[in-house]
């Protein structure tokens, strides 16, 4: 919604999620293994100063380029944490021989990411209506900073002896990188899966087509994160099943060729089938990795999840959620032979 009230088209918010997904292109891979070389846990904390910076730019240049370095800035930091959660939190229980336990307590992240959206909306409404994008952007910058100062005290096993003999970055990086070749499947999966997400950066934009007043489409849109959430929950409980990505593209049709208000209801419904697939594929793929190079593989799947997010962008622009409705139907298509 800022950069629409700034006066910027759909295409130019596109090309700036282009930019965002070209910053991760870049740099997915080489800090997922700067992650397995050094500190999982000092790329956490880096990531949200570098995220900080970014919303700064945004509201201290509320512009197309201050946008577009905002997005640079916000790509590094999400390519530092990229990786480095997931193997952090898989080696954390790896080092008490719980890893069978991740799936569950990866579904548990997943629920409380997208519960925590609904107060941040029940917020960001109050923090509009009092100082507009201003006052909503510099909370976001304290925000990110105090997640940096939260991942600082988190543990982090030794996964070296720290000696010479331990491997160099660029070791790390191949090691990384040839690590991913035998279970390219699971690695592709992720990567078509996990794009989806970047449909979600459209939702208030959607919201606002479907005709909700600018001031309530935080309020509106509440309840995608919960059936996000729900979803994210479930995938502890159930088994995957190939269809449920496939309903969840139907349902996204649907509501987009409705496009009232209501639709917001099967908007919810689509991303909660969405996230319950997400936490299966990304499940899959930790318990299948056996290198150390464990950020390094993820974010290879990260990277690869980005040149989808490109074809994302561009049906938004050609043809908006119809057109990703049906991507997201071949996406379900390809991973269920999977």
């Amino acid at each position: 919604m800022l950069f629409a009230d700034s006066g910027l088209s759909d295409a130019q918010i596109s090309v700036l999620l282009a930019v965002w997904s070209l910053t991760a292109v870049v740099f997915e891979v080489p800090s997922g293994a700067i992650a397995d070389r050094f500190s999982r846990r000092g790329s956490l904390v880096a990531s949200g100063v570098l995220q900080a910076l970014g919303y700064a730019a945004w509201v201290l240049f509320p512009s197309f380029w201050g946008f577009a370095a905002g997005f640079v800035l916000w790509g590094l930091g999400g390519t530092l944490q990229s990786g480095a959660f997931e193997a952090l939190l898989y080696d954390g229980l790896a080092a008490n021989g719980d890893e069978e336990q991740y799936g569950q307590l990866n579904a548990r992240v997943d629920t409380i990411e997208l519960i925590a959206q609904v107060p941040v909306a029940v917020v960001a409404t109050a923090l509009f209506s009092l100082g507009g994008y201003q006052l909503a952007g510099w909370i976001s910058v304290a925000m990110c900073l105090a997640s940096s100062v939260i991942a600082l005290r988190f543990p982090e096993p030794d996964r070296g002896s720290g000696d010479d003999d331990e491997p160099g970055y660029f070791a790390t990086l191949v090691s990384g990188l040839r690590a991913s070749v035998p279970i390219k499947r699971a690695v592709l999966a992720v990567a078509l899966v996990y794009a989806i997400d970047a449909f979600e950066e459209y939702f208030t934009l959607l919201a606002q087509d479907w005709h909700v007043p600018t001031i309530w489409v935080p309020m509106a849109t509440i309840g995608v994160p919960l059936m996000g959430a729900a979803g994210a929950h479930l995938a502890s409980r159930l088994p995957f099943r190939g269809w449920v990505l496939f309903a969840s593209g139907v349902l996204l049709i649907v509501a987009a060729l409705l496009a009232v208000p209501v639709a917001i209801v099967l908007l919810g419904l689509f991303y909660g089938l969405y996230r319950f697939v997400l936490v299966h594929v990304e499940t899959e793929l930790q318990h299948r990795i056996s290198s150390d190079a464990r950020a390094t593989v993820t974010s290879v799947a990260a990277i690869g999840s980005e040149f989808v997010a490109f074809a994302i962008y561009g049906l938004w622009v050609l043809g908006s959620a119809v057109a990703i409705g049906v991507f997201v139907l071949a996406i379900a298509v390809v991973v269920r032979r999977q």
